[in-house]
């Protein structure tokens, strides 16, 4: 695994992508397209199991088809947003109409996507509506992935010490999560803070921040 992917499944290890889509085969092929960049995967064929599933628990991103059947993806569209559940939408369809795809995008829809998928294009729509997200403020539990330059020069373990501080956490709150000692964390934030040029915790989030 090279560090670029490394990086992508690093970020992505605690994102939801939920896929609604009528054909089971297209919702296991994406489903293993999202795995393989370190996303969590749901999906649900018919609308309601979906929203039963917003319930538990609010995706990330959500990949909707603008045919399911009864419901139309613009009638889900407009559910999610009654509900104002938050999530980034990409729709999908088979054979878009102007009309529908203008409709999807002033309802919220990041995008419309025509079948057959391009992977590679529709992996970057998602991670720049992610990307979106986390500047809105409303990714899942208040987290916020870290994306800075320099990363590659981290070793996993310093990553994750990155990750945790990023998400507001003390060195006692990071070391009981690692598994490791508030001192050790601690050892590891200063390495974090040289190798990407950070003079104190206060630089470091700047960093983050802004990259």
């Amino acid at each position: 695994m090279n560090s670029q992917t490394y990086y992508h499944a690093f970020l992505n290890r605690d994102r939801l992508v939920h896929l609604v889509d009528p054909d089971p085969g297209t919702c296991e092929a994406l489903s293993v397209l999202f795995r393989l960049e370190g996303f969590q995967t749901q999906f649900s064929l018919q609308p309601l199991a979906f929203i039963s599933a917003l319930e538990r628990r609010r995706p990330d991103v959500a990949v909707i088809n603008l045919a399911l059947g009864e419901e139309s993806g613009l009638s889900l569209l407009r559910r999610m947003k009654a509900l104002r559940n938050g999530a980034p939408v990409v729709m999908l369809a088979n054979q878009p109409s102007l009309e529908a795809a203008v409709t999807a995008m002033k309802l919220g829809a990041t995008d419309v996507l025509s079948k057959p998928i391009d992977s590679e294009h529709l992996l970057t729509v998602i991670r720049d509506a992610l990307r979106r997200d986390v500047h809105l403020g409303a990714m899942q539990a208040g987290r916020r992935p870290v994306e800075v330059r320099g990363f590659s020069q981290l070793t996993p373990r310093e990553r994750e010490v990155l990750q945790l501080i990023t998400n507001g956490q003390s060195n006692k709150e990071a070391g009981r999560e690692l598994g490791i000692s508030p001192r050790t964390v601690e050892v590891h934030r200063a390495r974090v803070m040289e190798k990407l040029g950070a003079r104190n915790t206060a630089d470091l989030m700047r960093i983050v921040l802004t990259s």
